[in-house]
């Protein structure tokens, strides 16, 4: 079942103000922008789950800020500069607490509190503020699909010079590519840059269960740009490694990385770290420079969000043979486990140090000193 509306691998629209955010909830059957208007709106987007991907939701954030913002200061609201500086650090921290994990929205609301606050010290008026937040909201965006574009490169060449082969097959988990970015996306932006320069020979994506990124919506991407590529459920990796031993990498993002390598990434990542350790398969992790949280030391230290218990006992989708009207799928919710059962839902896990081949960022590949089973990130960042 498809609609008849134009496909997208474009999650964030920004035009003259105005920001939509694709729904990822009705994806891959039906393809609707949000308007997002206010800071309530881009954090029910985030919570919910039409946004999500580390990056976008630092980005959907920041920018529902500045549409709210500017919106607010066209109608007088604000009487003066501190009436608009105190606006936005309510506003950052009301936004923070849209998901919790998510380490690149705290980076985000950080910097662009300095900036406010280095503005405040000169600012006439409360335009001077408006603008200089509008200003760096918008910067952030075009500088994602740019560090992600050198996340592509950095992890292709590693996983070229590391292979056995000219040409490699990849397996991917959840989704982050275009739709969990402000463009190209982090690890499945590797699998873009191998396919461009003619390497990649086949990509696998897991479904990721229980909220299924990796079939509505890694799917989507790689049969959106025609990449050769399979789709198996996630209990299925480790017979798939054992079957094909061609497979080079397994390739992840990232929701937080603690100072020392441990990464918290969606549900389900560290047993592939597990299994790729066990079939001597690299496993990177794939994620910019703002998904570092040197202040966490440890993976253990890092707050997993829980989920309701719903997104695994039901399952919603489009109702085969279903009549398309317009752009709208029929769509049906179904229980598919007992009604009573307790559900443990953590949306993520971490995956220790020692498990992890190398982090690509957007400066480079992060990799350990011979010999050592945790990465010294603080010196690599040191050096840039």
């Amino acid at each position: 079942v498809q609609s008849n509306m134009a496909q997208t691998l474009e999650a964030i629209k920004y035009e003259n103000g105005e920001l939509y955010v694709l729904n990822q909830l009705l994806l891959p059957h039906v393809t609707h922008f949000d308007k997002v208007c206010t800071i309530q709106d881009g954090h029910a987007a985030i919570k919910e789950m039409k946004t999500r991907g580390a990056p976008a939701i630092a980005i959907v954030a920041a920018l529902s800020l500045a549409v709210d913002l500017r919106s607010r200061s066209n109608e007088g609201e604000f009487d003066s500069a501190a009436s608009a500086v105190e606006f936005i650090r309510n506003s950052l921290e009301y936004l923070k607490t849209s998901r919790p994990t998510a380490v690149n929205l705290f980076d985000a609301a950080g910097k662009l509190w300095r900036t406010v606050e280095q503005r405040a010290q000169t600012a006439t008026n409360q335009l001077d503020i408006v603008d200089t937040y509008v200003s760096a909201a918008v910067t952030m965006l075009a500088e994602d699909v740019k560090d992600n574009k050198n996340i592509g490169s950095h992890g292709a060449k590693f996983i070229l010079e590391n292979s056995k082969s000219s040409q490699v097959s990849v397996l991917t988990h959840c989704n982050t590519g275009s739709l969990a970015t402000a463009g190209w996306g982090t690890a499945l932006g590797i699998i873009r840059d191998l396919n461009k320069t003619g390497a990649l020979k086949h990509a696998y994506c897991t479904e990721t269960r229980p909220y299924n990124q990796g079939s509505r919506l890694t799917a989507y991407e790689l049969v959106y740009e025609q990449i050769p590529s399979t789709l198996v459920c996630d209990s299925m990796v480790s017979a798939l490694l054992r079957q094909n031993p061609n497979i080079s990498a397994i390739v992840v993002g990232a929701d937080r990385v603690a100072a020392n390598g441990d990464t918290a990434n969606k549900i389900g990542t560290y047993q592939l770290a597990i299994t790729a350790k066990f079939h001597g398969v690299l496993f990177i992790v794939a994620a910019p420079t703002t998904s570092i949280d040197l202040n966490t030391k440890h993976g253990a230290d890092i707050v997993i969000e829980e989920r309701p218990s719903a997104e695994v006992v039901q399952v919603t989708g489009a109702v085969v043979g279903g009549e398309v009207t317009g752009n709208e799928v029929p769509r049906q919710t179904v229980q598919v486990a007992a009604n009573g059962i307790n559900v443990w839902n953590p949306s993520f896990d971490v995956t220790p140090a020692n498990l992890i081949s190398c982090i690509v960022t957007e400066k480079g590949v992060i990799v350990k000193k011979d010999g050592a089973e945790e990465f010294d990130i603080p010196s690599f960042l040191s050096t840039l």
